[in-house]
């Protein structure tokens, strides 16, 4: 079922969700990009870019929360779409459909 955005609020709220879910989703894969560097091959070339990461995912759960609230999301609905930024990949996936919740239809 299809969520229209016609309050403004609630249309700002998903394109921060949309925009913060990409970032943290390209993110994440740089993230274990630099595991694998570390890791795998002992360079050090990405070491700077975890705590960078951390913050724009703290960014990506007040995203979820301030359009879960919005939108009247239970609470374990919002833990899963915010888990789903730790999963790589799946953050793509997520905000696709929950992207598509909230799409006019035209």
């Amino acid at each position: 079922m299809s969520t229209p955005t016609t309050h403004p609020k609630l249309a700002s709220a998903v394109k921060f969700f949309e925009v913060m879910a990409f970032i943290v989703g390209i993110g994440l894969l740089v993230l274990v990009a630099e595991m694998i560097l570390r890791y795998g091959f002992e360079n050090h070339a990405l070491d700077w870019w975890p705590q960078p990461h951390g913050f724009l995912y703290l960014l990506y759960v007040v995203a979820t929360a301030n359009l879960g609230f919005k939108a009247g999301w239970s609470l374990p609905k919002m833990v899963l779409i915010m888990l789903a930024g730790c999963v790589p990949f799946l953050s793509f996936v997520v905000e696709r459909k929950v992207a598509s919740e909230f799409k006019v239809a035209d």
